[in-house]
């Protein structure tokens, strides 16, 4: 789904959201053994891991979001088979990497993302890791 050409960059962020990392499930485990949308949900909640690290996000909120997407029945964990250190590589690979940096979009609140570039992969993996061990 893409925003229309007059929506505003946010808009296009809070739609992304959960995808670099729901993509590196996607690849990892094979097209079609997570559908995408579950993948996404687990992603989303990796994102707010990732953002909450950052101080940028509050564990309350991830609650809540934790809680709406299981009450959706969708997952909050990544594939219990899959390392945190198998996302890096797919994630790499994600159309949103410029210069060979990551660029993230991560939540600032319910409803409003940025794009975040300069996150450590240590982070990320620590953040990938709450929700593995979760």
């Amino acid at each position: 789904m893409s925003p229309p050409t007059s929506a505003k960059p946010g808009l296009r962020a809070l739609l992304n959201l959960g995808h670099t990392f729901g993509h590196a499930i996607e690849a990892e485990m094979g097209y079609g053994n997570w559908l995408h949308g579950e993948a996404v949900a687990a992603g989303m909640v990796m994102a707010t891991r990732t953002s909450e690290r950052l101080g940028q996000f509050s564990s309350a909120e991830t609650q809540r979001i934790i809680t709406l997407l299981t009450r959706a029945g969708l997952p909050v964990n990544g594939p219990r088979e899959m390392s945190a250190q198998a996302y890096l590589p797919h994630m790499l690979r994600d159309k949103k990497v410029l210069a060979g940096e990551m660029r993230l979009i991560l939540p600032l609140a319910i409803g409003k993302s940025e794009v975040r570039s300069g996150v450590s992969h240590e982070l990320v993996l620590n953040a990938i890791a709450d929700c593995q061990s979760a």
